[in-house]
């Protein structure tokens, strides 16, 4: 069954980053000079080891949303920072990731708008974590596929590399075809019997990796 109709627009990301991701941006940089913290292998778990509030006890409707804002960002050391958060409050998320979904869609839908190369991979590895990191987070994602996927046939086909400067998995996968196809085939996987009747219907190029 294809997913119904979602209320939200297609509409091309706006000039101007998110409001809370500026607010980011004006925030000051901690003592360490950016350099340093790439170096020292930065983590939001690291930091929060001085703080009173353990990573799993954060609010994650607040800060997770905050976080994939963060995924417009091109600025170093800003967009390391928006990264890196991500990836770690998926990892120890659990079942606080599922009730904050629908507040990810719009940040995901914006960064993927912005269409340009290095956003985007960040963006497919985003949410190539994003579907395993808690049971039945793939499954809800397919009632969104068709806001967050239909840029991708742009570049589906497109073999490039994206210059993407740090990898969270500290691997060159700068492959922007390659993370499409890598992304569709694990929302496939873990999005169950209804993912890949969705997927075709909004990237009609892609063939299913579980019926071939």
């Amino acid at each position: 069954m294809v997913a119904e109709k979602e209320t939200l627009s297609l509409n091309k990301c706006p000039d101007k980053m998110p409001k809370r991701t500026k607010l980011l941006a004006q925030q000051p940089l901690p003592v360490h000079q950016p350099h340093s913290l790439v170096s020292e292998g930065f983590t939001v778990k690291a930091m929060m080891k001085n703080s009173v509030v353990e990573i799993e006890k954060l609010d994650y409707h607040h800060y997770l949303p905050l976080f994939f804002d963060g995924l417009c960002e091109m600025t170093f050391p800003y967009e390391f920072f928006a990264r890196q958060g991500i990836h770690d409050m998926l990892e120890h998320g659990g079942n606080k990731i599922l009730p904050v979904l629908p507040q990810l869609i719009i940040p995901i839908k914006n960064a993927l708008n912005l269409r340009n190369r290095q956003v985007i991979c960040v963006t497919l590895k985003v949410l190539q974590h994003l579907v395993v990191s808690a049971e039945m987070v793939g499954k809800a994602l397919v009632p969104y596929y068709r806001q967050i996927l239909p840029v991708l046939n742009i570049f589906k086909n497109m073999n490039v590399n994206s210059g993407d400067g740090i990898d969270y998995s500290q691997q060159k996968r700068e492959n922007i075809g390659d993370l499409i196809q890598e992304t569709l085939e694990a929302f496939e996987r873990y999005g169950g019997e209804n993912a890949f009747i969705n997927i075709k219907y909004v990237v009609p190029t892609y063939e299913s990796c579980l019926l071939n």
